[in-house]
């Protein structure tokens, strides 16, 4: 089996999902509990905490616990709406963010926010002077994601913290879900950046936990009212073995980060060599800088997308469409769409994105299997 689905999620680590269960079995305590059992679990908690925060290079005060990335986004656009409406409704986002962005600002138009979807040129990159136009008296957050999850664009996030440190009451809020772990931190990391998601299933943690990165001095309103947990800013017992797993999974994938990095480049560009050879194709993205090392999107025109998928299921390798989250429903891409890509392309779009797990060898025979799916439809054609 050859799995090239990895921004969807990724696999537990094996090691990972043995401090899961140990902690499960030996740390059971509630964290908020006085007993030993609950003191233990809240030493625990601690020390997570402080690790995750050592890796970024923030303050151990700056990380909170969440159950992924859809809740971290949902908590910082939705509590940057509620601390901070007496000051302006007005929200700057992108046409290509994740539907956990789209969805939250959607939500808060029906409540009387006012919404800025900003446009991406033809290769999928927002303009920061696009942003700064968008700029007005009453704008209150800018949320741009640090990679597409559908093309693996890097958006600008530098070149926007620049404009945005001209407006220092604005928030700012960068998606990282897909960025982190890719050798990619000075390209979005920055003391301008108020607030950064973060979600554990996307480098072999397991699914249902995550982590925001909300920065010092910064307010948004609580997310979820209760006993006081996460500094009262997210109430609810913490789910200790899922974040105590989360955190050596991102100590394991810090360590070798660079290597990993450029392992999962070299595979991506023998892939986009083959794709370049062949007729018909569409390649959205390209092996540059400008692009992350894993997410690889291209279209066999003339094939559906899911077509394509399935087609790969059958010699036991596992793609996906642009985005597992939208895959089921059989539409275009939203980023492919935003780019003016004609929809019979958009819809013949299929994404392989690859991990530090992934091999020279699973690439070749992709690339066999490639050729003979490839050939096939051709002839039909």
């Amino acid at each position: 089996m050859i799995y090239f689905d990895n921004s969807a999620t990724t696999k537990v680590n094996s090691e990972v999902l043995n401090t899961y269960n140990k902690v499960s079995t030996d740390f059971y305590g509630n964290p908020s509990s006085l007993h030993k059992y609950g003191e233990k679990a809240f030493q625990l908690l601690t020390s997570s905490r402080q690790q995750i925060a050592e890796l970024l290079k923030v303050k151990p005060s700056e990380i909170f616990f969440t159950s992924g990335g859809t809740e971290g986004n949902n908590w910082i656009i939705k509590g940057t709406a509620m601390e901070k409406r007496v000051f302006g409704k007005h929200i700057i986002t992108t046409s290509i963010e994740h539907p956990a962005v789209i969805n939250s600002v959607k939500q808060l138009e029906k409540l009387g926010y006012e919404v800025t979807y900003l446009p991406v040129d033809k290769n999928g990159f927002v303009r920061p002077e696009d942003v700064k136009q968008a700029i007005r008296k009453d704008t209150i957050l800018v949320s741009i994601m640090a990679v597409n999850n559908e093309i693996g664009t890097i958006q600008p996030i530098n070149e926007i913290s620049e404009i945005l440190t001209e407006y220092p009451t604005v928030h700012f809020h960068v998606d990282a879900v897909q960025a982190i772990g890719k050798n990619l931190e000075d390209q979005y990391m920055n003391d301008r950046v108020d607030f950064m998601t973060f979600s554990g299933h996307k480098f072999h943690a397991p699914r249902g936990v995550g982590f925001v990165y909300y920065k010092e001095g910064k307010r948004i309103e609580d997310f979820m009212t209760g006993g006081g947990q996460e500094a009262g800013q997210r109430s609810g017992t913490e789910n200790t073995p899922a974040i105590a797993a989360m955190a050596k999974a991102l100590r394991m994938l810090k360590e070798h980060e660079d290597s990993s990095a450029k392992q999962q480049l070299e595979l991506k560009k023998m892939l986009v060599d083959h794709l370049e050879d062949m007729n018909n194709v569409t390649i959205f993205s390209p092996v540059t800088d400008k692009y992350a090392p894993n997410i690889i999107c291209f279209a066999l025109h003339g094939v559906r997308g899911e077509t394509i998928v399935h087609a790969f299921e059958e010699y036991d390798i596992y793609i996906s469409t642009t985005s597992a989250c939208s895959s089921k429903k059989g539409v275009e891409s939203g980023t492919l769409k935003a780019m003016q890509v004609p929809e019979n392309i958009a819809t013949s779009a299929v994404r392989v994105s690859l991990d530090d797990t992934n091999t020279k060898e699973e690439m070749l025979l992709f690339i066999n299997a490639l050729d003979e799916i490839y050939n096939h439809f051709q002839i039909l054609n």
